[in-house]
């Protein structure tokens, strides 16, 4: 069985890119497992670049090939905003419920109709010399609640509801929907199956 390294140390987001990638039937290795510390700084300015960075970190520190995700959420609202520093949106002092919170007091005074905004995910796949053998990138649209709902997902989930679902009765938000239907719907879903559509056609991509 192949290895494919995750640089990831989110274990919600591990868990999601594992289901995502079960399809491969590969061994999905973590960066602890090298027994030295892995943080790249992700200073690039956008998501294909910092996604590219962790991944050639990775594939090189464990000599094998690696998988980077990079993803946020960009407000319309706020030109775009939290964008990249959607994981440190506020500060280091934040939690995923305090980033959440922040964002949300931002936009209070934005009404319904302009609280659109967009996941970005980057998906970058490396080989052990650092080269980069595939880059994906793909886009949820959906709007912001007022107030979180729902208790799975992570991050913003619980007050983004997808395009696709406000048509419901009542339109559910990223951590009301099971795992299967979200992961239809995200923009880290979409990102994937394009992603395994090219490596099933092009085993070769995961050879060490």
């Amino acid at each position: 069985m192949r290895d494919l390294w995750l640089a990831t140390g989110n274990d919600k987001k591990r868990a999601e890119l594992a289901r995502l990638l079960a399809p491969l039937g590969v061994r999905l290795r973590l960066p602890g497992e090298l027994g030295v510390p892995f943080a790249p700084v992700e200073d690039q300015p956008d998501f294909a670049g910092n996604a590219r960075k962790k991944a050639v970190a990775l594939a090189r520190l464990a000599n094998g090939v690696a998988i980077a995700d990079d993803s946020g959420l960009c407000v319309d609202a706020l030109g775009g905003r939290p964008g990249v520093h959607s994981a440190r949106y506020g500060g280091d002092g934040l939690d995923d419920r305090g980033r959440l919170l922040r964002l949300l007091q931002e936009i209070a005074h934005v009404d319904d109709p302009r609280r659109s905004a967009h996941f970005v995910c980057s998906l970058c796949l490396c080989g052990p010399d650092g080269r980069v053998r595939a880059a994906v990138e793909a886009h949820c649209d959906g709007v912001l609640l007022r107030a979180p709902r729902g208790s799975d997902g992570f991050g913003y989930d619980p007050a983004f509801v997808p395009r696709e679902c406000l048509g419901e009765s009542a339109p559910r938000t990223f951590a009301e929907l099971d795992p299967a239907r979200k992961d239809a719907l995200s923009h880290r879903g979409k990102a994937l199956r394009v992603l395994l559509q090219r490596l099933h056609g092009e085993p070769g991509l995961l050879a060490t």
